[in-house]
């Protein structure tokens, strides 16, 4: 599989696209549980749309995933003069402003299936450290990912060690950091998105509070021949040392991004997973495997 990664990596742009569009039509038929995702986060999100609206952005929600996929291999195995032509980029000089400022930035992105990508797109232009979550269930990934990271960025730190992420802050180092996913109640509170209470959590104020850092809204759009980055403006007034006021503010942020191009945002993980007490789960529960009977 990562032999075929790789060579999907040297392919031409429009090759690889193909392909992930491809790859995407076939996980929307064979991954059911994350299509259940999808479709529930969808539902809550969109309660506007029509049953066949909801059901076309569910289906471009997984072609977009299947891109993100091929994304991911040119992530971390296209060479620098392949992905260049590939990004426009707005916005800049508020990240060089906010890093000339000797204050840290924290670069605040989200969990669209452009995030791969648009991060080592971003490094093209300027340098910055990684924050990294690693999978318990697959330790193959895990090295693959963190030896990638390290090649690409100045520096991957996991987010087990939140200490070397406060200190990277405070050395005017730039950190990538994408908070937007439920992580369960410890350090969460609940605040909405799209009009839902969903646990979101409280850290990324306490890590600005405690390094000064500058927080640089940043995200990745797919067009029909590359990707759009983009910088904002550092956000103002954060925090307010209210931790509901300021999570509700990151996740308004994130929300905007999202209406701009709602099939791009990851529906296929259970971003309401965790919900407050006494609330019903959205959710229908996996399915554990019988497990077979020992033969005598």
């Amino acid at each position: 599989m990562v032999a075929c990664l790789r060579g999907v990596a040297k392919l031409p742009y429009r090759v690889q696209m193909a392909l992930g569009a491809t790859l995407g039509y076939a996980m929307a038929k064979t991954m059911r549980l994350r299509r259940h995702f999808a479709e529930v986060n969808i539902n809550l999100c969109f309660p506007e749309l029509s049953e066949p609206e909801k059901a076309a952005l569910v289906h471009q929600q997984f072609i977009s995933f299947g891109k993100a996929v091929i994304e991911t291999a040119m992530a971390w195995w296209s060479s620098d003069e392949q992905l260049k032509p590939l990004a426009q980029i707005q916005g800049l000089e508020h990240l060089e402003a906010a890093v000339a400022s000797g204050r840290g930035v924290l670069l605040l992105s989200a969990h669209f299936t452009t995030l791969e990508l648009g991060g080592r797109l971003l490094a093209l232009y300027h340098p910055f450290q990684v924050s990294y979550k690693a999978h318990k269930k697959k330790p193959l990934f895990n090295e693959i990912m963190l030896r990638a990271r390290e090649r690409c960025y100045e520096k991957a730190i996991s987010s087990k060690t939140p200490r070397d992420m406060i200190k990277s802050l405070k050395s005017n180092k730039v950190l990538w950091y994408a908070p937007d996913q439920d992580f369960g109640r410890k350090q969460a509170v609940f605040v909405p998105f799209f009009g839902i209470p969903a646990a979101t959590l409280s850290s990324t104020a306490r890590i600005v509070n405690m390094t000064n850092a500058l927080v640089v809204p940043f995200y990745a759009i797919r067009q029909a021949q590359g990707y759009q980055l983009i910088l904002e403006k550092p956000l103002e007034n954060f925090p307010v040392g209210d931790d509901l006021a300021d999570a509700a503010r990151i996740n308004a942020v994130v929300e905007s991004w999202v209406k701009q191009a709602p099939e791009q945002y990851l529906w296929v993980h259970r971003r309401f997973k965790t919900r407050p007490e006494g609330e019903v789960k959205f959710y229908r529960p996996k399915k554990r495997k019988k497990k077979r009977p020992v033969k005598a």
